[in-house]
């Protein structure tokens, strides 16, 4: 990281550690560590308990790994090659509410699954990984390919792996390869009414 980023008040260095970089060093990450993400993600807030979430993942050096590659843009294949694992996340779209006995539409599965996401996100920090979340991927191939039933819906990927030389990027990636920073709080937090 060339520089630090710096937050307006007191929070805990993860949430400014955490970033996502799209240079990798092309090594295998395990199938342990990477249920410790998953577990990670088991633990996020979901109302109602339903946990919609749904992770499917390839891991670089197994036979699901070119596939998966392949489901995502050009663009994002490129740099995404060099990581050690794939995940697909998907939320259930219906659940049956304590004490009902038919399943109803949701509304907050892909707020919920993006809970999940994030606590994820923040596991492979914390494990000196890089979660790097995209939306660039063709989901009709991916539903088709990963034989997901209907009533899910496809929410993101993540590109997973450890961090490699920013060198090895095409030089219009070299140029993005650092951490973005965020708008002031005043710019998405108000009390009492929606002045933005």
């Amino acid at each position: 990281m060339t520089q630090p980023r710096q937050s307006e008040r007191k929070i805990s260095p993860i949430f400014l550690e955490r970033w996502s970089a799209r240079a990798f060093d092309e090594t295998e990450v395990s199938e342990s560590v990477l249920q410790d993400l998953f577990e990670a993600a088991r633990w996020a807030p979901s109302a109602y308990n339903a946990q919609p979430w749904r992770f499917v993942y390839a891991r670089r050096g197994t036979p699901y790994w070119k596939p998966f590659l392949d489901l995502l843009i050009p663009y994002n294949r490129d740099w995404a090659q060099h990581a050690s694992a794939l995940v697909f996340a998907f939320s259930e779209r219906k659940f049956v509410a304590p004490g009902k006995t038919e399943a109803i539409e949701t509304g907050f599965a892909s707020y919920d699954t993006g809970a999940a996401v994030a606590f994820l996100a923040l596991q492979a920090s914390l494990s000196g990984l890089v979660a790097h979340i995209i939306a660039g991927f063709d989901g009709a191939a991916i539903v088709k390919k990963l034989e997901v039933p209907e009533g899910f819906k496809l929410e993101s990927a993540i590109v997973i792996g450890r961090k490699g030389n920013p060198e090895k990027l095409p030089e219009a990636l070299q140029a993005r390869e650092f951490p973005g920073e965020r708008r002031p709080l005043p710019e998405f937090s108000a009390e009492g009414v929606f002045r933005f």
